[in-house]
């Protein structure tokens, strides 16, 4: 269909093509609707004739149809969306209606819709004009909408008729030149046939005589041929030169969209771009639109691409007129298209330096949020080793903290850099002011990180964190630290006791040196009571420690146990040991009482019973050297080595062989002395019997 078949009716502008394209790279078809009377023949007849102009390759991407309502009725609407499921039915993806102001029944629009929906076989919305950016980005709407594409009705209506009219002439052209085509084989054929029926009659067959029609024809026809070849050599230039210049003004046209669109609305996207959010979150969506922007620039790079590839094969081949220009034109759009593609991935690292600054932020803040739900918390360690653990975890996440910040320094520093360097393509615009905001942010975001950071790790001598965190802390700390006096008291006992069983072993040589080992026990003794005692002190401040951090389990552990299970050794131990030396002082002194004499001469005091007592008491004394301590729990221990005790007991036994030695001294005095007071007896006894006689 010809525009001039139409033409009243594409003047009165009741669809069109705008050039416009959706986020799928679809074309945009805008039906205006006006308060008058539409006419759905004329409607579809100018819509017959809009989609023969796209090619197959542009319709398989679909169309987005805006239906502007905005003066039209819900009817009238509701027909024209139901008309494109016969018109475009297969070609339709998504129909805008541009709701008025004063919107139609909701009921009766949002039934008709869902009734016809799935019949459709495409999406309808109802938006308003101020919304239709949700779907269409306001660089590829006309101004009716709000956006900034330009479009000229009347003037795309005569440029479309100047097509046609070229179109129909060369069609018409290239039928002819068919015909002349025709024409000169013709006449070649005839000039071939007059030229061999002179030829047989000059070989001497039969005589030949030519027409004088015939002898004019042949020069004449050669001549027409003639014009004819400069002619079509002239027109083949011609159709060349024009070739070439089409094709030059087809790939300036090329380069200039590229050219007008990256440095008009692919600049106006980058110039509204400038933000980097003030959470991961928005970071996030600004990345989400970038990457749709650098889309949407990917498919004007793919025509870069194949623009380039046209003009170098042009280069290789064309003539040096037209060099200056084709180079000219490839540079132009080289240096437009690399400029825009660093913009792009300079937008896209400072987006991505933001997420990252945006995200450890946030790690950040969770961690801050974590330490101080911990240092509020009532601290209520179970055990020493809970206490550690608790330390050592909060220690930990002070340095992840530090860490941290750390990390959120450099990166902030980062993408303050690179926002620094972000002026070197602002397009013209003061991106000191427009950045202002975004340096602030960073900055913002740094300050209250640390001073976050330092509100939690402050030593401050007063205030709510160091009464209720750090003084359990403390208490902790101080906790772990009696417990382990505690434990130390523990094993300074044992040593007393491994000491006393070792080392104290000698029992004296005699009652002085016995007495002197009995006062240093009773010393020892005092220091092994001074230590159950500070052990049992320990023990109690850990109690009352506990109770202040409400521990949930045993206070001393198995120390309380431990340290009374030793010091009941120890006391049965010492007790022994009083024993031992007691008996042996005891031994000693009537030792030395019987032996203060010479050995060869006795106490007339000590009777036989004496010295049998002590030696009752020196033979107990070693038989109790040979006995082990028992101990309450039924486990036995020896005083020192076998050769210690068998050089403790070798004085007791010297002693006691005197003893014996005086002993026997003893009696065989007393047998002296019986037998004198005998023998003077029996003189008396003679005297007194000789006067007698």
């Amino acid at each position: 269909m010809e525009a001039t078949v139409i033409l009243p009716v594409l003047k009165k502008k009741l669809a069109f093509l705008s050039g416009g394209k959706d986020r799928r790279s679809g074309l945009i078809l805008t039906i205006p609707l006006c308060t008058e009377q539409t006419s759905m023949e004329e409607l579809s007849a100018t819509l017959d004739y809009l989609l023969g102009i796209p090619s197959e390759k542009c319709k398989a991407r679909g169309f987005t149809v805006i239906v502007d309502g905005r003066k039209s009725q819900w009817n009238v609407v509701k027909t024209v969306v139901l008309m494109l499921q016969n018109v475009i039915p297969a070609e339709v993806s998504l129909v805008c209606v541009v709701k008025p102001d004063e919107f139609w029944d909701k009921k009766v629009t949002h039934f008709c819709f869902w009734k016809e929906k799935d019949r459709l076989g495409f999406e309808v919305i109802l938006v308003s004009a101020n919304k239709l950016t949700r779907y269409i980005e306001p660089c590829q709407l006309t101004d009716e909408f709000g956006g900034s594409l330009m479009y000229d009705h009347m003037d795309w209506l005569n440029k479309r008729l100047v097509f046609e009219k070229f179109t129909k002439e060369s069609t018409s052209l290239l039928d002819e030149l068919s015909v002349i085509n025709e024409n000169e084989k013709a006449c070649h054929e005839l000039l071939s046939e007059l030229q061999q029926r002179r030829f047989n009659g000059s070989e001497g067959g039969s005589a030949w005589s030519p027409m004088d029609d015939e002898l004019l024809a042949q020069p004449q026809v050669m001549k027409l041929l003639d014009s004819l070849r400069e002619e079509y050599t002239k027109y083949q230039e011609v159709c060349r030169q024009r070739s070439k210049r089409s094709q030059l003004e087809e790939i300036q046209t090329k380069v200039m969209q590229v050219v007008n669109w990256l440095e008009g609305p692919g600049t106006e996207q980058l110039r509204t771009q400038w933000g980097i959010g003030d959470s991961i979150r928005a970071s996030q969506a600004l990345q989400q639109k970038h990457e749709e922007i650098e889309s949407q620039h990917s498919e004007w790079f793919a025509v870069y691409v194949e623009l380039n590839q046209q003009i170098a094969a042009l280069l290789s081949a064309g003539d040096e007129e037209d060099l200056l220009e084709l180079k000219g034109l490839q540079q132009q759009l080289s240096d437009v298209c690399y400029r825009q593609a660093s913009q792009l991935e300079f937008r896209q690292n400072v987006l991505q330096s933001a997420h990252d600054f945006h995200s450890t932020a946030q790690d950040l803040s969770q961690q801050l949020d974590g330490l101080l739900g911990m240092l509020c918390a009532d601290v209520t360690p179970a055990d020493g080793t809970a206490i550690q653990q608790t330390l050592k975890h909060l220690e930990e996440k002070l340095k992840s903290v530090e860490d941290a910040l750390q990390g959120l320094r450099e990166k902030g520093q980062i993408l303050l850099e690179q926002m620094s360097n972000q002026t070197s393509w602002s397009y013209g615009k003061d991106l000191a002011i427009e950045n202002k905001e975004n340096v602030d942010h960073i900055h913002s975001v740094m300050e209250d990180m640390q001073l976050r950071k330092q509100r939690l790790t402050e030593d401050a001598a007063d205030g709510l964190w160091p009464f209720r965190v750090r003084m359990p802390m403390r208490l902790c700390k101080l906790l772990k630290s009696v417990r382990g006096l505690s434990l130390q008291a523990v094993e300074w006992l044992g040593e007393l006791l491994d000491a006393l069983l070792k080392t104290h072993i000698r029992l004296g040589d005699d009652s002085q040196e016995t007495k002197v080992l009995l006062e240093k026990h009773k010393k020892f003794l005092d220091v092994a009571q001074s230590t159950y005692d500070y052990g049992r002190q320990l023990l109690q401040a850990t109690v009352v420690l506990c109770q202040s951090l409400r521990c949930t389990t045993r206070s001393s552990g198995d120390t309380l146990p431990r340290l009374n299970r030793v010091w009941k050794q120890f006391t049965v131990t010492s007790e022994e040991r009083v024993h031992r030396l007691e008996m042996a002082g005891s031994f000693h002194g009537a030792a030395e009482r019987i032996l203060k004499d010479s050995p060869g001469q006795a106490d007339p005091m000590v009777d036989l019973e004496t010295f049998e007592e002590l030696e009752l008491l020196g033979k107990t004394l070693l038989d109790r050297l040979t006995v082990p301590v028992i101990f309450p729990d039924g486990s036995e221990q020896y005083f020192g080595s076998p050769g210690d005790m068998a050089s403790s007991a070798e004085s007791i036994r010297d002693r006691i062989k005197l003893v014996e030695e005086k002993k026997q001294q003893q009696q065989r005095q007393d047998e002296e002395e019986e037998e004198e007071e005998e023998e003077q007896l029996q003189e008396e006894a003679l005297q007194s019997s000789s006067p007698e006689s």
